[in-house]
Parts: C-alpha cells; sequence; structure tokens
C-alpha cells in the first residue's frame, strides 16, 4: 500500500479512537453534551438509558443514506466507517471516569475530542452527524449557511442538555465545544506555525542571496509602488520557521539597517523545509518560495 494510504489511514484510525474515548471518560459521566449528534445522544441517554454509541448510529442513519451520493463513494465509505468506529467505541470503553471534576472533563474531553475530529478530517472523512445535516439544510435553504446551521443545532443540543440536566452542565459543554473547535481548526491547519517576512529595502538582491546561502531559504522578489512616491521597488518575500526569526532579523540588520519589515504569521506551509504531505518527494531546492 503507498504510504500516502498507509497515513491516511493511520490518521483516520487515530482520530476515531480519539473522538470516541471523551465520552465514557470525561462526558457522559459527568453529564457533559458537548453538542452534534454523539451530544444529543448523551442526553437522551440520560433520559432512556440507550446507550450513548448506539443511539448515535440510529441518529446518523437516515443522514447517511440522504448524503451518501451526494458525499461521493470513497469519502463517504471512509466516513461511515469512522462514524460506526466511534460510536462502537463509545460504547465499548469501560466508562469508569478519569475525573469527576467538570470542569477538567470539559477541558481534557474537548482537547481529545478535537483532536480526535481534525486527525479524520486531515484523513479525508468525517464522523459524520451534523455536518451532514448542516449540508443538507444548506442546499435546500442556501441563504442559511452551514456554519450557521452547526451552531444553531449545537446550541439546541447544549440547551436540551442544560434542561435535562442543569445550567452548569450546559456551560461546560459551551467550554468543551469551545476547546474542541480551536483544537480540531489547529489540528487540520497544522501544528507548526511559521512566519512570513516582507521585507522593503533597497538591498532586497543582497540580502535574498545572503537568505539563500547562510540560511538555506527561498525567498521571491515581488515589485511594489510606494502609493506617495510613486516609485517603483522590491519587496521581499521569505518563509522562515520560528527559530529562523532571530537570524533572519540579524541578516537585513546587517545588510540595511533602514529596512523596514513586517513580520505575520502563516498559518501552515508546506513544502521543501517545511511540513509535507504525506508522500510527497522529497527535494533539494532551498527551502520556502524561490521564483
Amino acid at each position: 500500500m503507498h504510504r500516502k494510504s498507509w497515513m491516511q489511514w493511520l490518521y483516520l484510525a487515530a482520530g476515531v479512537t480519539l473522538t470516541s474515548v471523551p465520552f465514557p471518560l470525561f462526558f457522559i459521566p459527568n453529564d457533559i453534551a458537548p453538542g452534534g449528534l454523539s451530544g444529543l445522544s448523551t442526553v437522551l441517554h440520560a433520559l432512556t438509558g440507550w446507550p450513548v454509541g448506539m443511539t448515535t448510529i440510529v441518529l446518523n442513519a437516515p443522514l447517511f443514506l440522504i448524503s451518501w451520493k451526494r458525499m461521493g463513494r470513497a469519502f463517504a465509505s471512509r466516513s461511515l466507517l469512522c462514524m460506526l468506529g466511534v460510536s462502537v467505541l463509545i460504547d465499548l470503553v469501560p466508562g469508569k471516569p478519569v475525573t469527576s471534576n467538570p470542569m477538567l472533563a470539559a477541558i481534557f474531553g474537548g482537547l481529545t475530542m478535537g483532536a480526535g475530529i481534525g486527525l479524520v478530517i486531515r484523513g479525508g472523512a468525517t464522523t459524520g452527524g451534523t455536518d451532514m445535516a448542516a449540508m443538507l439544510v444548506h442546499e435546500q435553504i442556501p441563504a442559511i449557511s452551514v456554519g450557521g446551521v452547526l451552531m444553531g443545532i449545537d446550541c439546541l443540543v447544549i440547551l436540551l442538555a442544560g434542561i435535562v440536566f442543569d445550567l452548569q452542565s450546559a456551560l461546560f459543554a459551551l467550554i468543551a465545544l469551545y476547546i474542541a473547535t480551536r483544537v480540531m481548526d489547529r489540528v487540520i491547519e497544522g501544528l507548526e506555525n511559521a512566519k512570513a517576512f516582507f521585507i522593503f529595502s533597497g538591498q532586497s538582491q543582497a540580502i535574498a542571496d545572503a537568505v539563500l546561502t547562510r540560511m538555506n531559504r527561498g525567498a521571491t522578489l515581488l515589485r511594489a509602488q510606494g502609493a506617495y512616491s510613486r516609485q517603483e521597488r522590491d519587496v521581499l518575500l521569505c518563509v522562515v520557521t520560528r527559530m529562523q526569526i532571530p537570524q533572519l532579523k540579524a541578516i537585513v540588520n546587517e545588510l540595511d539597517p533602514n529596512a523596514f519589515l513586517m513580520l505575520t504569521d502563516v498559518r501552515e506551509a508546506l513544502g521543501e523545509g517545511f511540513t509535507r504531505e504525506p508522500g510527497a518527494p522529497a527535494g533539494s531546492r532551498p527551502a520556502g518560495p524561490d521564483r
């Protein structure tokens, strides 16, 4: 099997595990229902005693049937396997709470669930549930965004949890949902923050040469025009890691102390010298943009 396929299934396996374990270990014992169909199943479990995982499968079944053709066979198959895996593990993992402190349960449950969902998405699948419901609603009513539907469903589930449990449980569910969303975004977008430098200098070429030879980083010269002076000049774009920021600043200060630097975050950098996608071939070019 190709290395990329192995990495994809590794993401999915790890994601399914991390998404499922917070429910028996953190959420269910502490009456926390962090939105989504799994959260709704947690509320129904408190009311009826139905297993959370099995209830999640039942709630997901009609959504998968309706959305199967829309998702494409490969994506739908992976998503179905992930949904079933999460649901089965929720019921199979022994329900021994790690903590009886609901705040700790919300924090660590949110961290774990967010990391799991992020890995599943990076593996090219979804855990089903409200994502599909939101897309179906958006198709019927385009004026309503997918994000708006997701937020509405999560709020309804948390409101229901507040009614069934208490207000404190609803507040902890909000905390867990917020943490899970933030962690999920970080996992999807990448954990290594790169930095992009825009360098305005009359010595742009000299700085670019120094960056290439001393740091083994590529750079790109952009043509720009001053709004006031109307003079054309080169702007140097260079993407570096956080550890290389002091070195780049020192090079610029050495070659042009009057240069203007603008530093901005790069949420994710893919390619030579940075994170590589699974299966991408390695190269020998300088790291970063060099066009």
